[in-house]
């Protein structure tokens, strides 16, 4: 029986000498499938795959004042096919990636560990995450943006009221995209986040902070 999960803070996000000047707002990330490869059930970090380009256009929202928040579901949690350490151990492998790499860092991680048919407070679509991340961190959600490859991600920002969903054609994405483009009138359609950092930085007043 899976209790429900305060949001998580798996690792030290702030770590670097120069840290990002950030205001109120943030782009929410779903993971498997939009920051990395998809895997079945991924659990182990050795399997992780940082989408090519993804580094860079982290890097890019976050130097102009964007949180960057990952919003995932793992549902493999919930139904026993791995733990919820083994979930953390991923997360923990891919901001160390990312910050070798890029100088990338991530505010905080919310995971939702239930299996579809066991209650959550926090399972996308619920925007529960994106709440608490508002409380915690004075997010205009109307200013925010939330990122994701299927609907249900889409669904989250929706319910959240942020200013705009982006669906990458990356993971699921694509076959979303064509097959039910009737469900996606209100989302922005781009290939990977390099596309979701053009559409947002260039829609920015400039001087912005």
């Amino acid at each position: 029986m899976i209790t429900p999960l305060i949001p998580l803070r798996s690792f030290d996000t702030q770590t670097t000498s120069k840290k990002p000047q950030f205001g109120t707002r943030s782009v929410f990330l779903d993971r498997d499938g939009t920051l990395i490869a998809e895997k079945n059930y991924l659990h182990r970090p050795e399997d992780v795959e940082i989408f090519p380009g993804a580094g860079a256009a982290l890097k890019r929202l976050s130097d102009a004042g964007f949180r960057l928040i990952i919003v995932t579901n793992q549902s493999g949690i919930g139904r026993g096919y791995f733990t919820l350490a083994d979930a953390e151990r991923v997360n923990a492998h891919l901001a160390r990636e990312l910050s070798a790499s890029h100088g990338v860092q991530f505010s905080q991680t919310y995971i939702a560990p239930e299996a579809p048919d066991q209650p959550s407070r926090g399972r996308k679509p619920s925007p529960q995450f994106l709440f608490d991340a508002r409380d915690e961190f004075g997010l205009e959600l109307g200013e925010c943006f939330m990122v994701g490859d299927k609907l249900i991600d889409l669904e989250c920002g929706w319910n959240a009221g942020v200013k705009k969903s982006f669906l990458v054609r990356t993971g699921y994405g694509d076959k979303l995209a064509l097959q039910e483009p009737e469900k996606l009138d209100r989302a922005i359609i781009v290939a990977n986040l390099c596309e979701v950092a053009d559409w947002i930085l260039n829609s920015q007043p400039e001087n912005q902070n």
